[in-house]
């Protein structure tokens, strides 16, 4: 579960490559699913993604299936 701490600009997280909990920066991409180019555009999902600041390991969850 991410928390918010005393830094500057960021959360923590556990980082399963540190086995640590870390800062994290956490953006929102809308991703497209679809391969077929006529239904690209129904496609588009958001995805949560977190990159951890001390190994750069990035991991995403896509938003519908939190």
């Amino acid at each position: 579960m991410a928390t918010t701490d005393d830094s500057f600009n960021g959360l923590t997280e556990h980082c399963n490559d540190c086995d640590l909990e870390t800062l994290h920066e956490i953006s929102v991409q809308i991703r497209t699913e679809s391969r077929k180019e006529e239904n690209a555009q129904f496609s588009r999902e958001p995805y949560r993604v977190a990159e951890c600041q001390r190994c750069g390991n990035r991991s995403s969850q896509r938003m519908n299936n939190a």
